[in-house]
């Protein structure tokens, strides 16, 4: 069989740009970077031509990059929230679609793309490059429907990675001498890429247009009997909601070089068509490397620009400033003898009547050129955040104490007979304490009364074999560490009483995710980062919701803990508590009509 090469697969693709907005910053401070570059000019083009293609390296010992077929169908497009109202860009070849919840595709785009190709679907958060020969390589061997692309930057060739046990101890590293893919757990997000056969494109579609939520295009894929297929490749990953992933991104020649020659280069020696005057001597600006310019941009005398530098509409700079490796957002004054470098500076955006924004988003961002210039970001966290009067951070908080000492009272008197049943069936402690992440990563001591004979830990790696759940958790049947008292305080749930201590003491919550150890939480960091941005819960949305199926739990676990984050309400926590006391009666009841 002939081999497959990237331009045999992806030379007749379509691919479809969407960019979400950042649900982090829309419910708390600062701005989405990514909705600050699309608006600015002349970074917009920059922007969006880089990321409506797919930049891999040639395979030839250096970082030069190839030019490569453009994708699309009359041009590239791009989806954007219509909130936004981005306009179309002069500087960009990028057809924008505005969207509010589905993203339409034209009927006459969906005829004209042929039948046994791809349409891919990228993240427009993210810029990937990828080794193209082995994603085309890897596609070919894979009967899917739909497949889930990755970039992993572990995967790439003269790499090492470590290898670690269940406990999190390094068992050995491994060394890639080529760049590789592997199989992957189905993501509960958007991927950076997904490719849909073209044959069923429309069955993914929902009336012609693509679903907002992954979560809702999984199920329905799953409703029409899709094959789903995920893998991560070899790749490069930019985040573009950072600023070390936008500035690597737009300093990267190779992102949209089409962009860069709209406007006027300047180089060494060079004039440029901004003006200057002072008053005395007059000297010049010099501008060193590859720079861009919006319209209406005034540099003063002794200003030096060292590129790759963008600087946007109607920028003022003063005499004698400093920029370097920079981006410069539209109506920023940079004051006089300042230094900047190696950051973004953003202009209003919103409010370009407002002098005194422009002043304090330039002081925030320069330094005087005798001192030492430092970026501090914007200061999000990588954690779900709430107001401080919210349900999540208050109603919440006071619900659990109060359900807490209801429930430890009422188990009270039925305490001391638990723990006499243990200590008489089983030699060791009536309580079991295992170290596992809490709110934002804290580490507290989770109480069980002990359900299996003491040791039982170290035999779990020996039994790890016939775990009959895929990720990283481990259940058999008839597990032989289970004692008799155990296997009842579990089947009735009992066990778990003793987290009641736990959610009075504020380290966790009667409803949340399944509270983990570190060694669980670092095998997927966007799951991680979600789940703790909550308390763990004694019960949760993955506990009444699971199916159970085989090789699915651990993915169905991702998927549950993101939508109970993304949707925490007093609603949910009450459905998931009726259904959970239900489960618990219905599990009682059974133990004696044996």
């Amino acid at each position: 069989m002939q081999k497959a090469t990237s331009r045999d697969y992806f030379n007749q693709s379509m691919k479809l740009t969407i960019i979400r907005k950042n649900e982090k910053l829309a419910t708390g401070k600062g701005e989405s970077l990514l909705r600050f570059a699309i608006s600015s000019e002349p970074i917009a083009g920059v922007v969006l031509d880089g990321l409506n293609k797919i930049l891999p390296w040639e395979h030839n010992g250096t970082s030069t990059f190839r030019r490569l077929t453009r994708w699309g169908y009359g041009g590239a497009i791009c989806a954007i929230p219509q909130a936004w109202g981005i306009e179309p860009r002069i500087t960009s070849k990028t057809n924008i679609i505005p969207y509010t919840g589905k993203v339409p595709i034209h009927p006459e785009l969906i005829r004209k793309i042929k039948r046994d190709s791809w349409f891919v679907v990228s993240n427009g958060r993210f810029a990937t490059r990828i080794n193209n020969e082995l994603l085309a390589n890897v596609l070919s061997g894979i009967q899917a429907d739909v497949v889930a692309v990755n970039a992993e930057p572990d995967l790439l060739a003269a790499r090492e990675k470590m290898r670690l046990t269940a406990q999190g101890k390094v068992a050995g590293f491994r060394r890639l001498y080529v760049d590789c893919a592997e199989p992957a757990p189905f993501p509960a997000v958007w991927p950076h890429h997904l490719f849909v056969k073209t044959d069923i494109l429309e069955d993914v579609l929902d009336d012609g247009a693509c679903l907002q939520l992954f979560g809702a295009v999984l199920e329905r894929c799953r409703s029409k009997g899709l094959a789903l297929h995920a893998i991560n490749v070899a790749g490069v990953v930019l985040d573009l909601e950072t600023e070390d992933g936008l500035l690597n991104f737009c300093r990267d020649r190779g992102a949209a070089p089409s962009a860069w020659r709209t406007y006027k280069r300047f180089g060494n020696g060079s004039k440029n068509t901004a003006t200057g005057r002072s008053s005395g001597v007059f000297q010049e600006p010099r501008l060193v490397g590859k720079n861009l310019l919006g319209e209406g941009v005034h540099i003063g005398p002794n200003v030096i620009i060292v590129g790759p530098t963008i600087i946007g509409d109607n920028v003022r700079i003063e005499p004698g400033a400093v920029i370097n490796s920079s981006i410069i957002g539209p109506q920023v004054v940079v004051p006089r003898n300042q230094l900047v470098q190696n950051c973004i500076v953003k202009g209003p955006q919103y409010d370009r009547k407002d002098p005194a924004g422009i002043k304090s988003n330039a002081s925030k961002h320069v330094r005087h050129a005798n001192g030492n210039f430092r970026y501090r970001g914007d200061g999000n966290e990588v954690f779900r955040s709430w107001k401080k009067l919210s349900y999540a951070r208050c109603l919440k908080r006071i619900a659990d104490v109060l359900a807490s000492i209801i429930v430890l009272i009422l188990f009270a008197p039925v305490i001391p007979f638990i723990a006499l049943a243990i200590k008489l069936t089983s030699p060791g402690p009536v309580f079991y304490k295992d170290r596992r992440q809490g709110l934002h990563g804290k580490l507290f001591n989770c109480l069980k009364f002990r359900t299996m004979r003491t040791g039982a830990d170290r035999i779990q790696e020996k039994l790890r074999v016939v775990s009959q759940v895929d990720g990283p958790q481990f259940k058999i049947e008839n597990d032989p560490r289970i004692s008799t008292v155990g296997r009842f305080l579990r089947d009735t749930y009992i066990d778990e009483v003793p987290q009641f201590f736990n959610v009075l003491l504020g380290q966790m919550s009667v409803v949340g995710p399944r509270p983990s150890p570190e060694s669980e939480n670092t095998l997927c960091p966007s799951w991680r980062d979600a789940r703790l941005s909550v308390r763990p819960g004694i019960t949760g949305l993955w506990q009444v919701r699971r199916t159970r199926q085989p090789m699915k739990d651990f993915q169905e676990w991702i998927y549950y803990d993101i939508e109970y984050v993304r949707n925490l309400s007093l609603r949910t926590d009450l459905w998931i508590c009726w259904q959970t006391t239900k489960k618990l009666i219905g599990n009682f009841i059974s133990q004696f009509a044996k």
